[in-house]
């Protein structure tokens, strides 16, 4: 009675409806102007996160690690030609020039270091290089190649791949800086295309893997959205047939994602390539609530209801399941609060939101618009389609095969969940289509690897990195490093050190080795950073104290098992080789490696969470244990079958398989609440028309329920048979009626 009252109210006062919610989206929306959008790493962590609070004290004693990476590949010759030597000074001239750098090393601006009867000379490796002859070349070419600062760093092992590394400091606002350096970088490199036919480049690193996020998500915003908007229109106008139907599903799209970006706004959130599906998830969710009332309404103008009467039996009759189908899709989304990254909250938070306000419109808005406008439908127009019609007798007539079946094939599918493994690989997120995945797929396959673990080998002392015994246990590790299988370059202090003892000893090879005494190492480590010029210091290696040093070691894998694999096999390492040294690994590649794994783990765990808690809510909703256990199996086993498909198919979990599973469970849950709020809502009204079918009209008239048959005597018939008396069911199993003889 009190929701007849509302519905009532509603229709009523229709034009005030629709002004109150017009006013209340446009105030809203006035806040999305406040909507911040980033691509820079860091809003992807939380503010308590251990793995960034180790990577920033890492930046803050050594160097900031926004990079860019540029592979020079000429086709047919090696790196070591007047030509592309040339080329390489030149692009590391005007990689200085770029905005925000701070540091470039490339293979010609490589300091080297060499004795020179009592005098240490340290200086480019390549200066002028047009000038070069033939024996300068191969100088360049030997100590290059022989180098295992340089090699798989800045030059590939076979000496066809140059490489050039940028540092920048991306200032107070990153997101602008990425796009002014790119700019830039793409600018630099399509005039050394143009004037370089015979030479390829290539450009990663970070700093690009930012711009190309931003990128991806502009076109994924720019195209899918129209696509999705226009597959709708189209869905809607066919299932329907009515354009001005289609029209109200539209205005409900923009009044729900408008509201829901609106308040982002207010909140002054930012967003990322990682919840920039809001306004697309909001949408295929509204569409599918505004579908059942609009559909329910059309139904019963065709059947002859004036269009009030149609609207109002409309609402009444799918409120509740909306209701109940909006709450338990916000649960869904609101399980994204399980993850340990901040715009996972932002993307499950506010499709929740708007999954909610979508209810509001759908209860308010929407009757309000299908009252007034001049909603029309012809006559038997809309009825189920046959098809459905012929799946429902096929499905209801072989139903225990095709449990069977499914069963079966559940099964099968179940057993690829052990195989799935929590990993991750940024490159990948991109298809080829994108320069960003070429480019970095050429430069790990000829170059150099992304991915990297940083250490901090603290020495006893200030001033410590120079004594003996600590750069023979860094170089015992370093060793331990460039041993491991995946492995590619490994970039350590005691290489500098075994090189100045070489050259303070007339470059004599025996002598390419660890100093023999602490003052001896200091001296020429102090003589080494004197001969360096400005922006070639050794800050980005060893602290200001001298008690502590960086060791880089990059791999060749993609993944951040990989990396994750050797960090822990590294850190054993330490503890029972060189436990004064033991410390963990960190680095960029390290706290998204991290936050992989624990998002991905914390996101299932959410999931699974709110799967009980809707199961549980729809037990205390149906009133039946019986149904809320059955609401298990379409809710849980679809995620586990796809789990399934995937670990057989893929293998490989991350952020974003994780994402559409809480995405697809969202919908599922919605699906489940509709099927079985009709199908309760059809068994008591088929349970009635049975009941009142067993009613005995007056006269010499009997029931047949089933294969019993009841009479009475002449004189004493019962007005009804009790619906007890029926065998087995709460109707008659029949509806003959047979004349009872004397």
């Amino acid at each position: 009675m009190h929701l007849d009252n509302y519905i009532d109210a509603i229709l009523r006062h229709r034009w005030l409806v629709i002004s109150l919610t017009l006013l209340f989206m446009l105030s809203m929306a006035a806040g999305a102007r406040n909507i911040i959008v980033s691509n820079e790493h860091r809003v992807m962590f939380g503010e308590n996160n251990p793995q960034l609070a180790a990577f920033d004290a890492l930046e803050d004693t050594y160097a900031v690690s926004n990079t860019a990476l540029i592979a020079i590949a000429p086709r047919d010759s090696s790196v070591f030609t007047r030509e592309v030597l040339g080329l390489v000074e030149d692009l590391t001239e005007n990689a200085w020039l770029a905005p925000y750098s701070t540091r470039v090393n490339s293979l010609t601006n490589y300091f080297h270091s060499e004795a020179m009867e009592d005098d240490l000379i340290v200086g480019p490796l390549v200066e002028d290089a047009t000038s070069l002859s033939e024996a300068d070349l191969d100088r360049v070419r030997t100590i290059a190649l022989g180098s295992r600062e340089v090699v798989g760093r800045l030059v590939s092992p076979d000496g066809r791949v140059a490489g050039l590394a940028v540092n920048f400091v991306l200032g107070d606002n990153p997101d602008l800086a990425v796009i002014e350096l790119t700019d830039y970088l793409d600018g630099m490199l399509d005039d050394a295309r143009a004037a370089n036919g015979e030479v390829d480049f290539y450009l990663t690193g970070d700093v690009v893997m930012n711009r190309a996020f931003a990128d991806a998500t502009r076109d994924d915003l720019e195209t899918l959205l129209p696509i999705v908007f226009v597959l709708i229109v189209i869905t809607s106008t066919l299932l329907m047939r009515s354009l001005l139907g289609t029209g109200i599903i539209v205005v409900m799209i923009g009044f729900v994602i408008t509201t829901t970006m609106g308040l982002a706004g207010w909140f002054h959130t930012v967003f990322s390539p990682v919840n920039s599906g809001v306004p697309i998830i909001v949408m295929a969710i509204s569409v599918a609530q505004a579908v059942h009332i609009i559909t329910h309404a059309l139904s019963g103008i065709r059947r002859g209801e004036d269009r009030n009467t149609a609207v109002k039996v409309s609402i009444k009759t799918n409120a509740y399941p909306v209701f109940l189908a909006s709450i338990t899709t916000a649960i869904g989304f609101l399980s994204l609060n399980f993850s340990d990254s901040p715009p996972f909250h932002i993307l499950g938070n506010f499709v929740a939101f708007g999954v909610m306000i979508t209810f509001v419109y759908a209860v308010t808005l929407l009757p309000a618009l299908l009252s007034v406008l001049p909603l029309r439908a012809r006559a038997g127009g809309l009825r189920q389609p046959v098809f459905f019609d012929r799946l429902g007798d096929f499905v209801v007539a072989r139903r225990k095969p095709l449990l069977w079946l499914i069963g079966l094939m559940t099964i099968v599918l179940i057993t690829g969940v052990p195989r799935n493994v929590l990993t991750d690989s940024w490159p990948d997120y991109f298809d080829e289509r994108y320069e960003f995945r070429r480019d970095t797929d050429f430069v790990m396959d000829n170059l150099t690897g992304l991915l990297s673990l940083e250490y901090t080998l603290a020495a006893e002392e200030e001033g410590g990195i120079t004594d003996p015994d600590y750069l023979r246990q860094v170089e015992a590790f370093a060793e331990w490093n460039r041993s491991q299988p995946e492995v590619g370059h490994v970039q350590a202090f005691p290489d500098i050190m075994k090189r100045l003892n070489k050259n303070m000893n007339g470059d004599d090879p025996d002598y390419f080795r660890i100093p023999d005494a602490q003052d001896l190492a200091s001296q020429y480590l102090l003589l080494y950073e004197l001969s360096l010029p400005f922006g070639s210091d050794l800050n980005d290696r060893i602290d200001v104290s001298k008690s502590a040093t960086r060791m880089t070691v990059v791999i060749r894998g993609r993944s951040s098992q990989d990396l994750q694999d050797l960090a822990g096999r590294g850190e054993s390492w330490l503890r029972e080789n060189a436990p004064a040294l033991a410390t963990e690994a960190t680095g960029l590649s390290v706290v998204f490696a991290h936050i992989s794994q624990r998002n991905i783990e914390s996101m299932l765990r959410g999931t699974v969470t709110a799967m009980l808690l809707i199961s549980v809510i729809l037990v205390l909703v149906f009133k039946s244990f019986r149904f809320g256990l059955i609401s298990l199996l379409p809710n849980f086993v679809p995620a586990a079958m796809s789990f399934g498909l995937w670990g057989h198919l893929v293998g490989e979990v991350g952020i974003a398989s994780s994402v559409v599973i809480v995405v697809a469970f969202g919908i599922v849950v919605d699906d489940t609440i509709h099927f079985l709020s009709r199908y309760l809502r059809a068994r008591k009204e088929e349970a009635f028309r049975r009941k009142k079918q067993c009613a005995l009209p007056s006269g010499r008239w009997v029931r047949r329920c089933g294969p019993r048959r009841w009479s009475f005597p002449r004189g004493s018939w019962p007005s009804r048979v009790p619906v007890s008396r029926c065998p087995g069911r709460s109707g008659c199993w029949s509806l003959s009626l047979s004349p009872l003889r004397s």
